[in-house]
């Protein structure tokens, strides 16, 4: 019981440790995510002048190849839509409750990763029965998918309809102070019968790490294990020069691209909203803007999702839930991002000209 409580404490603290602590123990685990990537890559490779580095000299060049393919597939990924729409909006619900989520990000991808790395594991140890759900068109394949598909519409849509209503709150405080109102404390909060009503979903999502099975379940519609996993495969039965080692580094290179820039897209999405926070009179309308524009791409991305699970799930034919289970959502992502950094670029300079202006 003593141990418990101790451990409880730690927790407690790591949680209260200075923001830049914190972003040095975010970042430092990525970057032993790359190490160990490299080691694996490293370990499973003769060194020249070894008696099996001549039959295995065209595999190494080949699982380098591949770990590089694996490690941009991961950098792709990170910004489908789905991820940014996911990271933001729940960045934006930690620092309306006055915390900073600097490990939304990485708690997302890590855990969508881990269907990856949990493949590639099994793949690798010779379990033929992954292969079946990484193929398309197997029931395994859209049983997991549908899971996948169904939880991260879900998520996105109560996420969507809770910053929602923090956007219509923001929005009213905004056109009270164009009146000549006053920013009242929570203002920039979601407040309201539909939040109220979604709380006791989020109720569980208490803390960022929380996100880490988010981001598990989202990886269970397999988009992302079958582009690693078809790789293991294809390296494991043609190259007999690549060890198992070498090519567990292609689902962990993977996760070490995909970590990074999660982590990094979370970061900068909890220094705009904490900027709106800390000046809400100057910022508010930014504020708003924002968040509107988070609530929108969590509904649309939502509404895309879903659509395309009612399509799979009860086969069903009509234009609607054909077209959205056809639409692809991994190249709007940086869309997105570049949207939300403009529109904070564009407050920030707006900040400081007036800021300017004022000490002249």
């Amino acid at each position: 019981m003593t141990t418990l409580t101790g451990l409880a404490a730690k927790y407690r603290q790591r949680e209260e440790l200075p923001l830049r602590t914190r972003l040095l123990f975010a970042f430092g685990a990525v970057a032993a995510l790359h190490l160990a990537a490299v080691a694996l890559l490293f370990a499973g490779t003769p060194e020249s002048g070894t008696p099996e580095s001549g039959t295995a000299g065209a595999g190494q060049s080949v699982a380098l190849g591949l770990v590089l393919t694996a490690y941009l597939a991961g950098v792709k990924h990170s910004y489908d839509w789905d991820h940014i729409a996911a990271i933001d909006n729940s960045t934006r619900r930690f620092v309306a409750q006055r915390k900073d989520p600097v490990s939304v990000g990485f708690a997302f991808s890590l855990g969508h990763s881990s269907v990856v790395i949990l493949a590639g594991v099994l793949v690798v140890g010779g379990a033929a029965i992954v292969g079946q759900f990484m193929e398309d068109g197997t029931t395994g394949n859209l049983v997991l998918g549908l899971i996948g598909s169904g939880v991260s519409g879900l998520f996105l849509l109560v996420m969507g309809l809770f910053n929602g209503s923090a956007f219509l709150q923001a929005a009213q405080a905004y056109r009270n102070v164009q009146g000549g109102g006053e920013v009242r404390d929570g203002d920039l909060e979601a407040k309201g019968f539909l939040a109220r009503l979604l709380t006791r979903p989020l109720s569980r999502v208490k803390r960022p790490r929380n996100i880490y099975v988010i981001g598990f379940l989202f990886g269970l519609s397999f988009d992302t294990a079958t582009t690693i996993g078809l790789l293991v495969m294809t390296a494991a039965a043609s190259l007999a020069g690549v060890s198992p080692l070498a090519l567990l580094a292609l689902p962990l290179s993977f996760t070490a691209a995909m970590t990074l820039f999660d982590t990094t897209n979370g970061v900068a999405m909890m220094r705009m909203y904490r900027s709106a926070l800390h000046n809400p009179q100057r910022k508010l309308g930014f504020n708003a803007l924002i968040t509107g524009i988070s609530a929108l791409s969590a509904l649309f991305v939502s509404a895309i999702t879903l659509g395309g699970f009612f399509h799979t799930a009860f086969g069903l034919e009509d234009p609607l839930t054909t077209w959205l289970g056809g639409v692809d959502l991994g190249e709007a992502g940086l869309l997105l991002v570049a949207v939300l950094l403009a529109v904070w670029g564009v407050a920030a300079l707006r900040g400081r000209s007036k800021s300017s202006s004022q000490a002249a």
